[in-house]
C-alpha cells in the first residue's frame, strides 16, 4: 500500500476533503490537476488556497496553490512543481482520479483586478509554476473587459515546461465560453533560459534591453496606461519590482490600487 492510498480514506473523513477528477503531467517535473469544487466556495480569478492530503503523522500537511480555474468555472485547477523530496509534492504528484485532497476554502491574494487602478494594458509576469494564477484571469471575461491589451510573458528554463501554458493560450480564441472576449486582445511571449527555443531569455533582460517591445510592435513601460501582475521567485519578484518602479509603477494592494502587484504567497 502506497503512502498514498494510506491516506486517501482518512482525507475522506475531513469536512475538507475534495474529489480529484482529473490529472495531467506534463513533464517529470510538473502536473496539473482538477478536483471538484465546494458549492459555498467563492473566489475571485488570481487568488489562490491552502490544500494538501494528510501527513504521516495524521495531521493535516497544508501548501498554498494559486487556483488555475476562474471564477466561474464548476471545478478546480492546480498547476504544481513536484519535487522528490518535497513533504507534500513527493505525494500529491501520484494522486489519480478518484484520490482525495484537503482544500481549505479560505481565498486570498493580491493577484486579483480588483488591485489595479484602470489602465490600457494588462501585463503578466510569470516563472514557472507561477503562471497558474494568471491561468484563472486569462479564462476570466472581465480580465479583457478592463484592458485593451493582455501580454503573458511566461519563462522557464526548457520549452516542454512552457506546455501547459501554450496550450492554454491556443486555446483561448475558439473557447465557447470566453472566446469572443479574447479576440486579438491577447499577446503570448514564452522565452526559455536553458534550451534553444523560439524565444529566450530571462523576462527581466527582455524587459530592460526593450526587446520584448520591439517584438510585439508596443510601447515601453508607462505608468498612464500599464499594469502589472508578477508571480515567481522571490528573487525575480525582486528584479520584477525594482524593473516596474523604475518605469513609475507602484505596487498596489486590494486596499490600496495601483499600477502592479505582486503575489507574495508564491514560491518556486
Amino acid at each position: 500500500m502506497t503512502d498514498l492510498q494510506k491516506i486517501t480514506p482518512a482525507a475522506k473523513a475531513l469536512p475538507d476533503a475534495q474529489t480529484v477528477t482529473e490529472v495531467t503531467h506534463w513533464t517529470d517535473r510538473l502536473f496539473s490537476f482538477r478536483c471538484t469544487r465546494p458549492r459555498s466556495l467563492r473566489f475571485r480569478s488570481g487568488e489562490f488556497v491552502m490544500i494538501g492530503l494528510l501527513g504521516d503523522n495524521g495531521k493535516p500537511l497544508l501548501r498554498a496553490y494559486s487556483i488555475a480555474s476562474p471564477s466561474w468555472d464548476e471545478e478546480l485547477e492546480f498547476y504544481s512543481i513536484k519535487v522528490p523530496d518535497g513533504p507534500l509534492t513527493s505525494k500529491l504528484q501520484h494522486i489519480r482520479p478518484g484520490d482525495q485532497i484537503i482544500l481549505r476554502p479560505k481565498p486570498v491574494g493580491t493577484l486579483v483586478l480588483d488591485a489595479l487602478l484602470p489602465g490600457k494594458r494588462l501585463w503578466l509576469f510569470a516563472t514557472g509554476t507561477g503562471v497558474a494564477p494568471f491561468a484563472s484571469l486569462l479564462r476570466d471575461p472581465e480580465t479583457y473587459e478592463k484592458f485593451e491589451q493582455v501580454i503573458l510573458m511566461h519563462t522557464c528554463r526548457q520549452a516542454a515546461e512552457l506546455e501547459y501554458g501554450r496550450q492554454l493560450v491556443e486555446s483561448l480564441p475558439e473557447d465557447p465560453l470566453i472566446g469572443e472576449f479574447v479576440g486579438d486582445k491577447l499577446l503570448y511571449y514564452p522565452t526559455t533560459t536553458q534550451e534553444d527555443s523560439a524565444g529566450t531569455g530571462r523576462i527581466t533582460d527582455n524587459l530592460t534591453s526593450g526587446r520584448v517591445f520591439a517584438d510585439l510592435g508596443i510601447p515601453p513601460l508607462d505608468p498612464a496606461a500599464d499594469r502589472g501582475m508578477v508571480c515567481g521567485s522571490l528573487a525575480f519578484n525582486t528584479d520584477m519590482k525594482t524593473i516596474l518602479e523604475a518605469a513609475g509603477l507602484r505596487e498596489g494592494a486590494n486596499s490600496a490600487p495601483a499600477e502592479y502587484v505582486v503575489e507574495k504567497a508564491f514560491v518556486g
